[in-house]
């Protein structure tokens, strides 16, 4: 039977309360004091306390501490006459489930009291979180999977951080083309230098240029003294050139010059000076199309790719997502000083079957949200803030290339199926075919459910 403690110094209105409960099937007991509930929760152990915030002997708020001392899964809601911020923001931050006002809606504390039931019971029966010993290393640089073509990046990372050659590094935003390219620099023979990075998006033309080369005094009207530039504070180091595809084609043709000469001239200045820099350069556009576009120099391109990765989606490593949750919320857990340890498999599916379109960023905003909003020891699924993407579902799959009409449906029907949670019915309704035309697709394009 669900067991709940009502902590309440009312009399009248903590029996009326408690004769309410009994009457749906509540194994209720009743406090007047927080002194005798604490008493209480030590000999009736319940799931669930309703404790009032304004008791003469302590208040609702000392209750609620000594109770999550005593065992943090018990859920706690807290009421109170007096609905002020400061007393809300101190009771979620102690661990309470829930904070209503007075007068209680009393269908609304019953939602409360089942639902901090039903989270209790789900966190009662899943195993603690156990993280993946993803390295020994301590370095918090870690690129994290183990599908195929994460071992081919660790390989390729493996090969360009030996020696100083120059690397292209292609993916979609948030795939971590800059942590791909930090750990290149940390872990080979360029560990012990400078990483200088430059985003090509963030300044005009002019300050890239100063940025990148550096200037002589004079060189310019804000020119008052000499300035180095990045290829030169980089030393014996890397040069990270994030978003190179944005780079104008005047700045593209110097950028040439550096990699084919290895030297370059502060703006305004004469004497050559050696670059002694690796390059690592990204982007989330695809480079080979620009150049036959028009819109990207084709000898650079080849100079910037000697040794291209290219950064996977994270829909093209599903396998990986689950490592990924775990060493997030490990990660979260740590940084909010919080205890999610518990993952419900219906909350792993669902995380596994999202489109995920801002790739591991996104994933990882998404769980520090949701553990932000966590009320227990456990990922809540309520708590699982997935993007609706608006726009044209057929959008993205048009643009990818060379992707043929068979490949367009599978795509399609798989998506679809996603978003109905393989709900085949739903699917059907959606895509406007019989169910029997739907289960020959699925069986034709080897569909499967993530589990």
């Amino acid at each position: 039977m669900k067991k709940v403690l009502l902590i309440d110094d009312e009399k009248d209105a903590a029996d009326s309360l408690s004769s309410w409960f009994e009457d749906k099937g509540y194994n209720i007991k009743t406090a007047y004091s927080g002194t005798e509930g604490i008493e209480l929760v030590m000999n009736f152990n319940p799931d669930v306390v309703i404790t009032d915030i304004k008791m003469p002997d302590m208040s609702g708020l000392e209750v609620l501490s000594a109770i999550k001392n005593y065992d943090e899964m018990i859920q706690v809601i807290v009421i109170t006459a007096f609905d002020d911020m400061d007393t809300t923001i101190e009771a979620i931050q102690k661990g309470a489930y829930d904070y209503l006002a007075k007068p209680l809606d009393i269908k609304r504390l019953e939602l409360s009291v089942r639902r901090a039931i039903e989270n209790r019971k789900k966190s009662q029966k899943l195993e603690l979180l156990e993280p993946e010993n993803l390295t020994e290393n301590s370095n918090s640089l870690q690129l994290i999977g183990k599908s195929s073509v994460m071992m081919e990046i660790f390989k390729k990372i493996g090969k360009s951080s030996a020696n100083r050659v120059t690397v292209l590094i292609q993916g979609e935003s948030g795939t971590g083309k800059e942590l791909i390219a930090r750990i290149i620099h940390s872990s080979g023979i360029t560990k012990d230098q400078p990483f200088v990075a430059i985003n090509c998006t963030a300044l005009p033309e002019n300050l890239l240029e100063t940025e990148l080369f550096g200037h002589v005094k004079g060189s310019f009207t804000d020119a008052v003294r000499d300035k180095r530039g990045k290829f030169e504070l980089a030393g014996e180091g890397t040069v990270f050139l994030d978003e190179i595809s944005e780079m104008s084609f005047k700045l593209q043709a110097k950028l040439l010059r550096v990699l084919q000469e290895h030297e370059f001239e502060r703006v305004g200045g004469e004497n050559s000076i050696q670059l002694k820099a690796r390059i690592i350069a990204a982007t989330n556009k695809n480079l080979h199309k620009m150049v036959t576009e028009g819109t990207f120099r084709e000898d650079l391109f080849y100079r910037l790719s000697v040794f291209s990765i290219t950064s996977p989606p994270l829909r093209d490593r599903r396998n990986d997502i689950e490592i990924l949750v775990k060493h997030f919320i490990e990660k979260i857990n740590t940084l909010l000083h919080k205890n999610v340890r518990k993952i419900p498999k219906e909350v792993m599916l669902l995380l596994k079957n999202h489109e995920w379109r801002g790739n591991v960023r996104e994933l990882e905003n998404t769980l520090m949200q949701a553990v932000v909003l966590s009320k227990s020891d456990m990922l809540e699924k309520e708590n699982i803030l997935l993007k609706r993407y608006s726009d044209n579902e057929f959008s993205d799959l048009l643009s990818r290339e060379n992707l043929s009409l068979e490949e367009l449906e599978k795509e399609y029907i798989k998506r679809i199926l996603t978003r109905a949670e393989w709900n085949v019915g739903r699917a059907c309704e959606v895509l406007k075919i019989s169910k029997a035309t739907i289960y020959r697709k699925i069986e034709q394009y080897g569909l499967k459910q993530m589990k």
